[in-house]
């Protein structure tokens, strides 16, 4: 998606590690307008599916998420990584690995909200190592819903997590690929995408 990629180029930030830094409108102030677009572009990828959620994890794919679940109309189910004391204790449980926090949570879905009768496109605000998707495709099989697609805002080719979902032959839609960066000179290059606007 070019507006996207215009936008991590314009205002991204990149750090030594891996890291690439789109606070400034994805995942810290989050831009509604931005969003929007993404969301209508995902609507456009998953044509034709049966989804009747849309599911992420807490606290980044939230904002994403909830856009996504206005514009396809259904509701939008997140997992949370942590217990709490309004939480129903019948739920799925999973662990997952945070590349950005390096720590690992449970997270935990109510399996009021989660069931065999959902079809659910799995979006979040990024995607390296695959360990948060991993995560969210476990509570789905756990569940028995059905996977419909995942949409990912950035994912970072050069890490293994696209590859690993790919394989699984789940329809993965990331809005920009990243194929390397340099935290020196700034610059970005993306995997060109041809059925992408």
């Amino acid at each position: 998606m070019k507006l996207l990629e215009e936008r991590i180029r314009k205002d991204g930030i990149i750090r030594e590690g891996g890291v690439l830094k789109v606070d400034s409108f994805i995942n810290h102030q989050m831009d509604i307008p931005l969003f929007r677009e993404m969301a209508r572009e995902w609507k456009r990828l998953f044509a034709g599916k049966p989804i009747n959620k849309v599911l992420t994890i807490e606290a980044s794919g939230i904002g994403i998420a909830a856009i996504v679940a206005s514009e396809l109309n259904v509701p939008v189910v997140f997992a949370k990584k942590a217990m709490s004391i309004n939480l129903d204790y019948d739920n799925y449980e999973t662990q997952i690995q945070s590349f950005t926090h390096k720590k690992i949570y449970n997270v935990i879905v109510s399996k009021k909200f989660l069931t065999p009768n959902d079809h659910v496109l799995i979006v979040d605000d990024f995607l390296a190592n695959g360990c948060a998707l991993m995560g969210l495709l476990t509570l789905a099989q756990e569940a028995g819903a059905t996977v419909e697609g995942i949409g990912i805002a950035v994912e970072k080719g050069f890490q293994p997590g696209g590859d690993l979902v790919r394989a699984r032959g789940i329809q993965l839609e990331s809005l920009a690929i990243v194929e390397s960066m340099d935290a020196a000179t700034g610059e970005v290059v993306f995997r060109p995408q041809p059925h992408q606007s």
